[in-house]
């Protein structure tokens, strides 16, 4: 590709995203929508999360784990653990990753 060639690819790469992206933000009044999917996409961006996140924490490599002795697993239920004490997104990130780290480096799981 010549160099023109990459720049009005992304500069068209950029539009379509800004458009995707913004589609919500275009109109001037609200989108009328049924109260039933209103109150679904509610739950959307915590679905896309736990689909992110799940394969993660139980798959190596394509396969799931088979052993429980997996940093990641208990690095997650500490960091569960702690957020249903403290209700706090910081702690628990701080907590799961120390718990992962320390199974990591000190018993090398």
């Amino acid at each position: 590709m010549s160099p023109l060639e990459i720049f009005f690819t992304t500069v068209g790469m950029a539009l379509i995203t800004l458009l995707c992206r913004a589609f919500f933000l275009l109109p001037r009044q609200e989108l009328p929508m049924p109260a039933w999917l209103r109150e679904g996409l509610r739950y959307a961006p915590l679905a896309a999360l736990a689909a992110v996140v799940a394969p993660e924490l139980v798959m190596t490599q394509g396969h799931l784990i088979d052993t429980w002795r997996d940093a990641r697993l208990f690095g997650a239920l500490v960091g569960l653990a702690f957020y249903a004490w403290r209700r706090s997104l910081f702690g628990t990130i701080v907590c799961g990753t120390g718990v992962m780290l320390a199974l990591r480096f000190t018993l090398g799981w």
